[in-house]
C-alpha cells in the first residue's frame, strides 16, 4: 500500500517550474484553483474533513481558492472554509498565506481578492477554473476587479497534473487493485437470483471495507444493455459485468471485470478472449516517447478483426485525480475532448485507462477495462 507520509511535509508538492512554464505560455498572472481535486493536488493531499462528500452547506456552497501568482511561489495562499481550522493542527501548509476563514463561495473569493491586494498582486490575467467556479463566487471576482482579463485554467491544471509522482502512481495502483479485490469478494458471495441493485450495495460495502471511497458502479446482466442498478436479477447461466470506481485519497481506480453464474460456452470465452487481444494490443504501445494515437490504432487495428467489431468499442483515456484527464489520446470518442495528445509524444508518469467493451445483441455486455 501507498504510505501518505512518503510526501515530504511543508514542501511544495508539485513541479513549480512546470507550472510557472504554462502559465507563462498562456500569459497569465494569477492561477486561481478552485475545484476540490486540483486544490488537494497544489497542497499535496489536504482534503477538507467537512466537505468531503458535499459542497452545499447553508445559505451557499464550499469552495476553497488556491492563489498561486506566476513565478512567486513565495506570495502563495490558501484560503480555506473555517471549519477547516481544525485540520490546521495537524497538517503542515506549504502556503505562506493560510486563511481559514470562509463560509461561502462569494466571500472565499472576496477573501481571495483581498490578499492579492494586501501583497500588492495586481494581475492583467487571471486563470480560473470555469467549470468549477460558482456563479456568485465569478461575479464577486467580475465586479471587484473588472479590467482584469479571466481566462479558464483548465488546461494549465490539466497538464501540469498529467505527469504523476511516484507515490500517484502507487496510489493509482493501490485504488486499481483494491476496487479488483473488492469485485472478486463481490462476485464470490453471489448466488443465482440476486438483484443487480443488491451487488452493486455489496461491492459498495467491499470497496469501503477496504478503504476506498465508493463513487459509481455500472452494472449489467444477463443479455441486457443497461448498465442501472435495478431489480433484474443475476441468473444462473448469465453473464455479469461490473465496472466500478473506487477512490483511494483522491485517486480514483477504473476497472471493469467479468463473472457467470455457472461454466462460459465456447461463445462466450471467445468473446472475452478477443476483448483481451484487443486490451493487450492497445497496451503494448504504452511507453514513455510513443505517440499517442499509437494505442487506438494498435488497439482499433486488432478490433477490427473481430467478427462482432459493429458492436464493440475501444477507448484509451488518461487516469488520475478524476476520470478521462490528460493523456487526451483521440478527439472523436464518446467523452467529447480535443485530441491534444494525439499527435504528441507520451511522457514518463502518464497513466492510461484502457477498455473495449462489447454489446452483443443477444449474449449481453461485456467488457474489460484496466489501467
Amino acid at each position: 500500500m501507498a504510505n501518505l507520509a512518503e510526501k515530504p511535509a511543508a514542501e511544495i508538492p508539485f513541479d513549480v517550474e512546470r507550472l510557472d512554464r504554462l502559465l507563462d505560455d498562456m500569459g497569465i498572472d494569477v492561477l486561481l484553483a478552485t475545484s476540490k481535486h486540483n486544490v488537494q493536488y497544489l497542497l499535496g493531499g489536504h482534503r477538507p474533513i467537512f466537505f468531503e462528500y458535499m459542497d452545499a452547506t447553508g445559505l451557499g456552497r464550499y469552495m476553497p481558492v488556491l492563489v498561486y501568482p506566476k513565478g512567486d511561489a513565495g506570495k502563495a495562499a490558501y484560503i480555506g472554509h473555517r471549519l477547516e481550522n481544525f485540520q490546521t493542527p495537524f497538517e503542515t501548509f506549504w502556503t505562506p498565506e493560510v486563511q481559514m476563514a470562509s463560509a461561502y463561495s462569494s466571500d472565499a473569493m472576496q477573501k481571495a481578492i483581498a490578499y492579492l491586494d494586501k501583497a500588492g498582486i495586481k494581475p492583467k490575467r487571471i486563470a480560473v477554473e470555469k467549470a468549477f467556479l460558482p456563479v456568485d463566487a465569478g461575479s464577486v471576482l467580475e465586479q471587484t476587479l473588472p479590467d482584469t482579463e479571466c481566462i479558464d485554467a483548465q488546461f494549465v491544471l490539466e497538464r501540469l497534473r498529467a505527469l504523476k509522482r511516484p507515490y500517484e502512481l502507487a496510489m493509482l495502483r493501490d485504488a486499481s487493485e483494491l476496487v479488483v479485490d473488492a469485485m472478486m469478494a463481490t462476485i464470490a458471495k453471489q448466488t443465482p437470483g440476486a438483484t443487480t441493485r443488491e451487488i452493486t450495495e455489496t461491492l459498495k460495502k467491499e470497496e469501503v471495507n477496504r478503504g476506498l471511497d465508493f463513487d459509481y458502479c455500472l452494472i449489467t446482466a444477463g443479455r441486457s444493455l443497461n448498465r442501472a442498478p435495478s431489480t433484474q436479477t443475476w441468473d444462473e447461466g448469465n453473464i455479469l459485468c461490473l465496472d466500478s470506481g473506487g477512490n483511494f485519497h483522491g485517486y480514483i481506480g477504473d476497472v471493469a471485470r467479468m463473472a457467470i453464474h455457472g461454466e462460459p460456452d465456447a461463445e462466450l470465452s471467445d468473446m472475452l478472449a478477443e476483448i483481451e487481444d484487443i486490451q493487450r494490443a492497445a497496451m503494448k504501445p504504452v511507453r514513455a516517447g510513443a505517440i499517442g494515437r499509437e494505442i487506438y490504432v494498435a488497439g482499433e487495428a486488432q478490433m477490427y478483426k473481430s467478427k462482432n467489431h459493429n458492436h464493440m468499442q475501444f477507448l484509451a483515456h488518461g487516469m488520475g485525480l478524476t476520470s478521462h484527464e490528460a493523456p487526451r489520446l483521440t478527439g472523436k470518442g464518446p467523452v467529447p475532448y480535443d485530441g491534444y495528445d494525439e499527435d504528441r509524444p507520451l511522457e514518463a508518469g502518464m497513466v492510461v485507462s484502457v477498455e473495449t467493451t462489447l454489446q452483443h445483441p443477444e449474449r449481453g455486455f461485456i467488457k474489460l477495462e484496466d489501467t
